[in-house]
């Protein structure tokens, strides 16, 4: 995988169509099929200026080793998907691993992190015609609501048509809603369960349909209460990377047992967990998701 990494430079250079003949003849599977549980792996944090990984700032910054910690999370052949920026799922493709996998592409990555206009989170990513045109299979969105911050409204307002436009196209739409604060000039998510409950009551009366509105949302105190909010289908996502991560895997599992939790899409807690073995936390993660083999 590292010499197919290292080539990936030179054939973007000669041959720039190529993303585009890949991505026409990827095999595709269906969203919800087996046992109707999905997990995906995400890696749409770099193009949000969203770099670190537990204390390492710069865990990200090396698109090779991302891209191998990738590759060794989509070789398990019950991971179901991947959940990225144009520049990550080009890559992916061009090193043929997205084949049978749910392909998700993220819209809004324009609220850079530490920036002053952090919650005026552009759509700077996807957006529904790319999506269909490339033939991804899902939408994401984030979705952070700051009651004290008028970029809320931009946000909420675009969030709002890339929801109208999922639902005339018939694609599949993730909204990660928080609801956010300034703390010490940085935006704070609050996971509580009540903040949970609220931001996901915002979200979901979205559009001018829901029919194709999916939820990706923390896993927090009382999640029985929290899933009690909302008849939509859920997908957990998992957070930052944690010390004890066997006490992360055990709030996953309690999570995931609950009426309406569809699996989970996770990210850095996974593809840099604190002792560097990938492989078996992606295969521990994904039993949680699909069960024992």
């Amino acid at each position: 995988m590292k010499a197919k990494i290292a080539e990936l430079s030179r054939l973007r250079a000669q041959q720039p169509g190529l993303v585009a003949q890949i991505l026409e003849k990827r095999v595709r599977r269906s969203v919800i099929g087996g046992d109707e549980k999905l997990f995906i792996i995400a890696a749409d944090h770099p193009a949000r200026g969203a770099l670190s990984a537990g204390s390492d700032p710069w865990a990200m910054a090396d698109r090779h080793v991302l891209l191998e910690r990738l590759a060794i999370a989509l070789s398990n052949p019950r991971v179901d998907g991947v959940l990225g920026t144009s520049d990550i799922i080009d890559d992916l493709a061009l090193l043929g691993l997205l084949d049978n996998k749910i392909v998700v592409g993220s819209m809004n990555r324009g609220g850079i992190k530490g920036a002053s206009f952090e919650m005026d989170d552009r759509f700077t990513g996807y957006d529904i015609a790319g999506i269909k045109k490339s033939g991804l299979d899902f939408a994401k969105t984030l979705l952070r609501i700051n009651l004290q911050d008028a970029g809320t409204a931009a946000t909420l307002e675009a969030t709002t048509r890339a929801v109208n436009e999922a639902a005339a196209a018939q694609i599949p739409i993730m909204l990660e809603p928080f609801m956010s604060q300034w703390e010490n000039g940085a935006i704070k998510n609050q996971l509580t369960t009540e903040a949970n409950i609220l931001s996901i009551s915002i979200a979901a009366g979205l559009g001018n349909s829901s029919a194709y509105t999916w939820l990706k949302i923390p896993v927090v105190p009382n999640m029985a209460r929290v899933m009690q909010s909302t008849t939509l289908p859920t997908l957990l996502l998992g957070g930052e990377v944690a010390n004890d991560q066997s006490a992360t895997f055990g709030s996953w599992e309690s999570a995931l047992a609950l009426p309406g939790v569809r699996g989970m899409v996770v990210g850095r807690s996974l593809l840099f967990p604190t002792g560097g073995d990938v492989a078996s936390g992606i295969e521990t993660a994904v039993t949680l998701v699909h069960g024992i083999r």
